[in-house]
């Protein structure tokens, strides 16, 4: 059945025209990928082909556990590619009810969406997020294609995550590797370089994208290296809401005490090879210690996380990416309006409280630090009033994010824009920064629709969209990334910038000619939307929050100064990097 459609296509051309040729033009659904063979299916309705589960490296079980992705077992059995493959083991941060969900070791496996008629098409490779403990490669990628009419092809991947990808100390570094999840994405993204021609795409115009810990992976195959690796395994980089955490020196005290943890939990004395005794233990074993460690962190950290191991990592970021030492030729940078509520603790009412938690989030920086934290980030000192109103900013002042948004004011609000700028935004700028002069360029915008918290742009890029998603803005978001993928130029019509409304203005919608931030000029372009119904809806942490829902939004887009949002951003940025190596970030 899966041969029909190559025999009737060759039926169609004239025999001058050999199979061999046709078959190379258009990719069949049925791969040899050399180690393996897959058989996909055919999408009639979007015009798309998918193989799902594709397995991309052997599995990483047994004495392969810790060690850097080795090339699969072969087997050329033809298999069908129609059904997702295992997710990897999952943490989820201290949160409150946080859930253990057990997962497969043998988890490297990715996806391929193929328009059906692809020939040489760019290339998204998508890395999910999930603070390097959980989320998987699922993630539909119909909707996306199918707005930039079938124009690319869409990898997504998995990677090991929790202590399966990030446990770190000298004696796994000595015996196996740290940073085993980002050595997957790397390994998966040669994988792409080597075979993404049998499904009609171009391994010569790829762009690497993410969210969250999947952006801040992003992040590190643009420091990879050092940052000399040029465009070996991708061109351009979109990087949404880039996740940087403390990141540590693989042998320091934290990543120590954290394989140390583990090791007890799942049975492991502290004296001895701890490592070896790790890799005699059943998965399941792992797992549930893996998570118990992860659920006792901080409130919204995790346990596992990258480090700077000195050959794949070499530099904090915040350093590397000031020596401009990247990757690639182009990016585009978003973040999010309200990045940092989920991850505080709802509980700041006074300035101790503030300082309390700036301690346990930044153990590392000394009280001098902290006190210029309070000075960066001005407020009053007193207690929150909870009568204090609580609105969406604007980002243009007078009141700003640095006091007040939907969910906090005062000392809550203040915790919140600090982690918020920190750990997402900041990254955000650095990157953008990053990719000024030396032949590349860089883009950056802000998704401001309210409430604009963590992750809520994603529904907008992938579907299914929210009801404060309008399908004008949809349209117009998803134009952006495509656009960026396809031209490596997020510039969009000015029809799909205005959803079809007509415009009062003289001046063009600033998206037509989307800016590229400069070292003079670092602009952004603030997506946002008016008008529209007002309904209640609940944040990912339990707020109530006030949306907005059709009939009546149409699209609010602007262009502004990075360095003055928000009450001068730019310079809170700055001063980040000044503490940086404290923190270290």
């Amino acid at each position: 059945m899966h041969f029909l459609g190559p025999i009737l296509l060759l039926a169609a051309f004239p025999s001058s025209i050999s199979a061999a040729s046709l078959i190379q033009q258009y990719p069949a659904l049925q791969v040899d990928l050399g180690y393996a063979v897959y058989t996909g299916a055919f999408d009639a309705s979007a015009k798309l082909n998918t193989w799902k589960g594709i397995r991309y490296a052997a599995a990483p079980i047994g004495p392969l556990r810790w060690q850097a992705p080795r090339a699969p077992v072969t087997n050329r059995t033809i298999t069908p590619a129609t059904e997702f493959g295992p997710i990897c083991p999952q943490n989820y941060p201290s949160v409150p009810n946080a859930p253990f969900i057990p997962g497969n070791e043998d988890c490297l496996f990715l996806n391929v969406y193929a328009p059906s008629n692809a020939i040489k098409q760019p290339v998204l490779v998508w890395i999910h997020g999930g603070g390097y403990g959980y989320g998987d490669a699922s993630q539909d990628m119909t909707e996306i294609i199918a707005a930039n009419n079938n124009g690319f092809v869409v990898v997504a991947l998995q990677y090991r995550l929790g202590a399966f990808g990030f446990l770190s100390s000298a004696e796994v570094k000595r015996k196996g590797v740290v940073n085993a999840g980002l050595l997957d994405q790397d390994y998966a993204l040669k994988w792409v370089q080597k075979n993404i021609h049998l499904f009609g795409g171009d391994s010569c115009s790829v762009t690497i994208a993410g969210n969250s810990a999947g952006a801040g992976s992003v992040m590190y195959h643009a420091l990879t290296n050092g940052g000399t690796s040029g465009t070996a395994l991708f061109q351009n980089a979109i990087v949404s809401s880039p996740y940087l955490p403390v990141q540590n020196n693989y042998d320091a005290t934290f990543p120590t005490q954290r394989f140390y943890d583990f090791s007890v939990a799942a049975g492991c004395p502290s004296s001895g090879s701890v490592f070896d005794c790790l890799l005699s233990k059943d998965s399941m074993t792992l797992q549930q210690a893996s998570s118990q460690i992860s659920t006792t962190q901080t409130y919204g950290t995790w346990a596992f996380l990258p480090v700077t191991d000195g050959t794949f990592i070499k530099q904090l970021p915040s350093k590397q990416l000031l020596a401009k030492k990247v990757n690639g030729k182009r990016i585009l940078v978003g973040s999010n309006a309200n990045e940092g509520a989920l991850f505080v603790p709802p509980t700041i009412s006074t300035e101790a409280d503030l300082v309390a938690w700036l301690h346990l989030e930044f153990p590392n920086v000394s009280d001098g630090d902290v006190a210029k934290i309070l000075a960066a980030y001005p407020s009053s000192s007193g207690p929150v009033n909870p009568n204090d109103p609580m609105f969406a900013t604007t980002g243009l002042g007078p009141a700003t994010a640095l006091n007040v948004s939907q969910v906090a004011t005062g000392q809550q609000q203040r915790g919140n824009n600090i982690y918020a700028e920190a750990t997402f935004v900041c990254p955000s700028y650095w990157l953008a920064s990053a990719y000024t002069g030396n032949g590349r360029t860089a883009y950056k915008y802000q998704y401001s629709v309210p409430f604009g918290g963590h992750t809520d742009d994603l529904p907008a890029v992938f579907g299914p969209a929210q009801p404060n998603h309008s399908d004008s803005f949809v349209a117009a978001f998803r134009s952006i990334w495509g656009k960026f993928v396809t031209t490596s130029n997020p510039s969009i019509s000015a029809a799909l910038a205005s959803g079809g409304q007509p415009t009062t203005s003289s001046a063009p919608n600033p998206v037509t000619k989307f800016p590229a931030w400069t070292a003079s000029s670092p602009q952004q372009i603030n997506l946002n939307i008016t008008g529209g119904t007002p309904y209640t809806a609940i944040t990912l942490f339990g707020a109530t929050v006030t949306q907005f829902q059709e009939p009546g939004l149409k699209n609010a887009f602007s262009v502004a100064s990075a360095n003055t949002w928000e009450g001068g951003r730019g310079t809170r940025c700055d001063f980040w990097r000044t503490i940086a190596g404290k923190v270290p970030m």
